[in-house]
């Protein structure tokens, strides 16, 4: 996937004929609500995680250095007005990344976390897209709203998809690292589970907890600490997490102090919740080394962005890291990535 150019016209022909015809920007969950019990709610094909090899970024003749972008953003509560306002801030993105210079080849992944225990649909994520493609992969995103009371979701499965089930050539090729952006306001569980508990071996019958089996697909050993999951995600992603205010449990201690715990300083207290898409391009240009963080205010200011001050606050911690180069360099790991025939495990 990544192939074509990201067109601003494009979207914005889009947005038009879904205000003529009435239609939703997120239409998979418009028509899953209308149509279907709750029960009977499943992820749209395209973005269900079970049994997907592998999501891939790769270069190529219109793309020879491409860089691979996550963003996974939590859609249960009070975080599912997150994935709107991305959808609808697409082309100030893609201004700041492509128009701005931040990026030549981005290819952007968009997908969405719940909660495993509760949940109809705890993981859905899309295709790396570098056209508007990924306008239509948002707008196929199950905002099931649910999640279970308890303070945690299931941020640790979409980590081990993202660990063993993608493929990039920023990082495979050149040792480069891609992002990966968690939008979330609570805790990862404390293990990736191997199989779910009062469950089938594969699919989802009715309640109790899945694990990797169930959701994804794959058969391990044994559960996988999340530590040790979100440390493997960290050597191929530059990995951040965001709590933006309005949620339930914006700047939460319990939950800032877990994220810290597992992510050192790449933990992001956002107080506009409308900054995301700003904040999420910042950070890539900060970490490119193609922007410092007073050009990227100067940029959103001649966009027009009232954002500026909250990115500043978010970002100030971010931009004193960086050094004259950007990110920090990383040696690329002699390993080539296989998964066994009886795809029990990765090795």
């Amino acid at each position: 996937m990544g192939s074509g150019r990201w067109s601003v016209d494009a979207y914005g022909a889009a947005e038009d004929h879904r205000a003529r015809t009435g239609r939703d920007a997120f239409d998979y969950d418009a028509g899953v609500r209308s149509s279907r019990r709750r029960q009977d709610w499943t992820a749209h094909p395209d973005l269900d995680p079970y049994q997907v090899e592998v999501r891939e970024s790769r270069d190529s003749a219109e793309h020879p250095e491409s860089l691979a972008i996550a963003v996974l953003f939590d859609v249960t509560g009070s975080m599912g007005y997150v994935p709107r306002r991305l959808q609808e801030k697409l082309p100030q993105l893609f201004d700041l990344l492509l128009d701005r210079g931040y990026v030549q080849h981005p290819q952007l992944m968009f997908g969405a976390i719940g909660d495993a225990t509760c949940d109809r649909v705890p993981l859905q994520v899309g295709q790396f897209e570098s056209d508007n493609r990924m306008d239509e992969q948002l707008g196929r995103i199950l905002l099931e709203g649910g999640g279970g009371g308890q303070k945690t979701e299931s941020y640790e499965l979409a980590a081990y998809f993202m660990a063993r089930h993608t493929s990039i050539d920023c990082w495979e090729k050149r040792g480069r690292r891609g992002y990966l952006f968690v939008i979330g306001d609570e805790m990862a569980y404390p293990r990736v589970y191997a199989r779910g508990a009062n469950t089938p071996v594969t699919g989802y019958d009715r309640g109790g907890r899945r694990g990797v089996a169930e959701v994804i697909g794959d058969r391990l050993q044994g559960d996988i600490d999340t530590r040790a999951i979100f440390d493997e995600v960290r050597e191929m992603y530059d990995t951040y997490y965001i709590l933006p205010s309005g949620t339930s449990y914006a700047g939460d201690r319990q939950v800032l102090d877990h994220w810290r715990d597992l992510l050192g300083q790449n933990v992001i207290e956002l107080d506009d919740l409308d900054a995301v898409s700003e904040t999420i391009a910042l950070t890539i240009g900060i970490g490119e080394g193609t922007i410092g963080l007073d050009e990227g205010l100067d940029d959103l200011r001649r966009q027009g962005s009232g954002a500026g001050r909250s990115v500043e606050r978010a970002l100030s911690g971010v931009a004193g890291r960086a050094d004259g180069a950007g990110r920090v360099p990383v040696a690329r790991r002699s390993v080539v990535r296989r998964r066994d025939t009886r795809g029990a495990r990765w090795v």
